[in-house]
């Protein structure tokens, strides 16, 4: 019988918890529909919307001109590249590094190569010893 009182009292208690838990969904559902909510939701994503495609207009235009500057610069025989068999020269004032078309501040790349023609078929490998 106490077993049959605990369940019994267990289904109501979660029934009515249910029953709560739901009207309170419910009526935060109907307020957010308001027409003011839903206008500020419309205006929230239009700008959204309208800031994702000015920067993708903006991103579009950079590439055209770092892409420009690179066929100006091939055109103009101002290109190195690092599959050439001649040394490179050291950037100086005024030039600018390109890696895979997008310009690169001289500062932020360190350029690594090993020298492969010297009799090695394989690469040296790296070793880092730390102390």
């Amino acid at each position: 019988m106490i077993k049959r009182l605990v369940w019994f009292v267990s289904g109501v208690v979660a029934g009515i918890s249910g029953v709560l838990f739901a009207g309170k969904r419910v009526k935060r559902s109907i307020t957010s529909f308001t027409p003011v909510k839903v206008a500020q939701r419309a205006t929230q994503s239009t700008r959204s919307r309208l800031n994702s495609v000015g920067d993708a207009y903006r991103e579009g235009r950079e590439a055209m001109r770092d892409k420009e500057i690179e066929m100006k610069a091939k055109r103009d025989g101002r290109v190195e590249s690092l599959d050439q068999q001649v040394p490179i020269r050291p950037l100086q004032q005024g030039d600018e590094l390109l890696v895979d078309g997008k310009r690169i501040e001289p500062d932020r790349v360190i350029v690594l190569r090993e020298d492969m023609h010297r009799g090695r078929t394989k690469p040296k490998k790296l070793t880092r010893h730390r102390p």
